[in-house]
């Protein structure tokens, strides 16, 4: 299984992401988001906010395991990242592996799921 770490790192690198919650909810609205990322320790209100919108628009929402730092530095950047958003993957399987994710998670249910890790 490709490490979500790298799959990040190469959307970031080779695809359209954008950065930030305004950005993401802009994205959801205008249907141009095919994923978003949300930081382990974003705003609970920004969570449900993103998740309720993403949900009606049927995009993926999920939950890093690291905090906005890590998120920060996974994406080459100075500074946290809270909310990533993947416009275009380019090189990057993420949209792929998001959807393996998902699965497990569904499948596992049972088990409590819970966040991805990296």
């Amino acid at each position: 299984m490709i490490d979500i770490d790298k799959a990040i790192a190469t959307a970031v690198k080779t695809g359209k992401v954008v950065f930030g919650a305004k950005e993401a909810m802009r994205s959801v609205k205008s249907g141009k988001a095919r994923m978003i990322m949300i930081a382990s320790n974003t705003l609970f209100s920004t969570k449900e906010n993103l998740g309720h919108n993403g949900r009606l628009s049927e995009i993926p929402i999920v939950t890093y395991k690291g905090n906005n730092f890590d998120l920060g530095r996974i994406c080459g950047k100075r500074f946290p990242v809270g909310t990533l958003t993947v416009k275009e993957p380019g090189d990057s399987a993420i949209l792929k592996l998001i959807e393996e994710i998902e699965k497990e998670q569904t499948l596992s249910k049972s088990d409590g799921g819970g966040p991805i890790s990296g």
